[in-house]
């Protein structure tokens, strides 16, 4: 390779483009399941998407490559996700649309975790493709802001904010009308900023990773 094509295309871009759209359709697949995480932090009846952990090490993967890239990379990551997600929702779809082999009896199964009905598939589009340009944002933009020196402050604050949005969103496009709205929000919020404290120390590995793969 050469180094022109080296400059234009860093290890760790191409590493973490390809670690941020697997984790973007696992998170999709995980989130047919709800996990009960309050009885584990005691902190009451709190149950999450098992898709918030795939999407939360996302975002410490667009932040890294961020951090280490700029703005306009890790947008084009962003941008570049949806990808991944409609192609992995048109497959599943197609999968599940084909008649089952004779003696398969897991249709229906099939059909009660992967066939997410269009409003929630809708919802999370949407609150995908604004959070996670609101979390690169604000990320890169309070680098030059006081505190902005700390990469765990800056990548907790846009996390937080983004993931309020994210949340608002998709569990109003989602649930409006089906459910009451603020107690999901409010366990969704929390639940997510617990998980990202515990996620804050991966995000100096992974720039860590990042930087020795560039270095390579």
């Amino acid at each position: 390779m050469s180094d022109d094509r080296k400059t234009a295309n860093p290890p760790s871009v191409q590493a973490f483009a390809i670690l941020y759209g697997g984790l973007l359709v696992i998170a999709g697949v995980l989130g047919f399941k709800l996990i009960k995480l309050g009885p584990i932090l005691g902190i009451g009846p709190l149950a999450v998407p098992g898709g918030v952990f795939g999407f939360l090490l996302a975002i410490v993967t667009v932040n890294a490559t961020a951090e280490l890239h700029g703005r306009p990379v890790a947008q084009r990551m962003v941008f570049m996700g949806f990808v991944p997600l409609i192609v992995s929702l048109g497959l599943m779809q197609l999968v599940l649309a084909l008649p089952p082999a004779e003696g398969w009896t897991g249709q229906a199964t099939a059909e009660a975790v992967f066939g997410s009905s269009m409003r929630l598939i809708l919802a999370g589009m949407v609150a995908y493709g604004i959070s996670q340009t609101l979390d690169v944002t604000i990320f890169t933009w309070m680098r030059g802001q006081p505190g902005g020196g700390m990469l765990w402050f800056r990548a907790t604050v846009a996390a937080l904010v983004a993931q309020t949005v994210d949340t608002f969103i998709f569990v109003t496009v989602a649930f409006l009308g089906v459910f009451p709205l603020l107690p999901v929000i409010g366990g969704q919020l929390t639940a997510k900023a617990i998980i990202w404290a515990a996620a804050v120390p991966l995000l100096y590995l992974v720039v860590g990773i990042g930087r020795r793969l560039d270095r390579a």
